[in-house]
């Protein structure tokens, strides 16, 4: 059943980040463009977890079913290198997945990196909870929401997740009309 405020989980997926050898700035990143794109009432909470597949799938677990996310975005862990096992987590724990997302992250990535192609972004839904992984760089952060988020208030809704609405500016939401 939806709440009054939207549950968003930010989980930064990095070794180092939880060691606290690395500043995470790809979780605040992701907080910063939320709080300008969304105009609804959010309840932001940001995670760090170690890197590997049983860790980061145990982390999004705990936060569809015991917190109650509606959205959950995830930074880091998307690429080729050997502990980058977010995308294997992420096929661990959703329902489904929405194949688009990534595809149109890495379409909007392209025009600026070409290094875009190695990253292996996704999105899925467990419940109630809506996952979109994302890469670890704040710019790279801003590009893929920017790309996709138009999106996500409407899937939110299909889900029967908590509503959330967007500044047009920003992001301009798209609902079909009824």
């Amino acid at each position: 059943m939806p709440h009054d405020s939207a549950r968003i989980a930010i989980l930064t997926v990095s070794d180092r980040a939880a060691r606290g050898e690395y500043e995470d700035k790809g979780g605040p990143a992701a907080e910063d463009w939320l709080r300008v794109a969304v105009t609804s009432n959010i309840e932001v909470t940001r995670h760090i977890v170690p890197d590997g597949r049983e860790t980061v799938a145990s982390a999004l677990r705990r936060l569809a079913d015991e917190d109650g996310a509606d959205l959950v975005l995830v930074t880091g862990g998307t690429g080729p290198a050997p502990r980058d096992r977010t995308p294997e987590a992420l096929a661990d724990v959703i329902e489904f997945d929405l194949p688009g997302f990534g595809e149109e992250m890495r379409r909007a990535s392209l025009r600026e990196v070409p290094t875009a192609i190695l990253s292996r972004q996704n999105a899925g839904v467990r419940g109630q909870t809506l996952f979109i992984t994302l890469p670890g760089k704040p710019a790279a952060i801003a590009t893929c929401l920017g790309a996709v988020f138009a999106a996500v208030p409407y899937c939110l809704d299909l889900i029967d997740a908590a509503r959330i609405t967007t500044d047009p500016a920003r992001c301009r939401a798209f609902r079909p009309k009824s």
